[in-house]
């Protein structure tokens, strides 16, 4: 699987192969232990060594890669830190939802609607790419709608990550079945319609239900 085109936009070189060197990884393509060489992906490119050394920063401050003299050493993502990056999610979401649904938010519950409709289409289509990135907005969207700066800076520092695995546990889901697909599906009009009843102890409930459901599609994906 390719990084997808369309959630680049806007990107610089490095930033692009930064994403796909981080998908390699996370879905096991790189395996932990390769020593990824500045020159060989420079080449792989077709680029020069500067972007790839860009590239090599940020992954080594997402704790990807390590950064030694004789190269870049693949550290990866186990399933224990994939876990564990749920977990600061489900801390950011579950304060930013209760702190958000505390007053009506109707165009905000328009645009989530919205997005949902979206989802339906990529799952008729059968476009897992487009699904995890309306996935991706649908969160994103009650994130920025708290207007939170320190929130927004820590979702953005793991926003990337978050993007690379949701986009490899929705190919997992689109290859178990439409089933699935209308299930997760669901799992978004629930939350949604708990949100919109602005009581804080069913918004918590929900939250936790759909976390505790996403870990088991994580295990799924990425088996011990």
């Amino acid at each position: 699987m390719k990084y997808p085109v369309s959630w680049l936009q806007g990107a610089s070189l490095g930033e692009a192969i930064t994403s796909e060197l981080r998908l390699q990884i996370i879905n096991g393509t790189i395996k932990p232990g390769e020593v990824l060489s500045e020159n060989r992906i420079a080449n792989d490119f077709g680029t020069s060594r500067s972007p790839v050394r860009e590239s090599m920063k940020t992954l080594s401050n997402e704790g990807l890669i390590r950064l030694e003299r004789m190269g870049a050493v693949v550290i990866g993502l186990s399933l224990k830190d994939i876990e564990e990056l749920y977990d600061v999610r489900y801390l950011i979401e579950s304060f930013v939802q209760s702190r958000v649904f505390e007053n009506p938010h109707l165009d905000l519950i328009q645009a989530l609607e919205q997005i949902i409709d979206r989802m339906k289409l990529a799952a008729k289509h059968r476009n897992f790419i487009d699904f995890a990135y309306q996935d991706l907005t649908f969160h994103e969207k009650i994130i920025s709608e708290a207007q939170h700066k320190r929130i927004l800076h820590l979702w953005n520092s793991i926003r990337p990550i978050v993007m690379t695995v949701m986009l490899i546990t929705t190919e997992n889901i689109f290859s178990s079945g439409d089933s699935k697909i209308d299930y997760v599906i669901h799992k978004h009009i629930k939350l949604l319609q708990e949100m919109n009843s602005l009581d804080s102890q069913r918004i918590q409930v929900a939250i936790q239900q759909y976390f505790d459901d996403s870990r088991k599609t994580l295990y799924s994906s990425f088996p011990k």
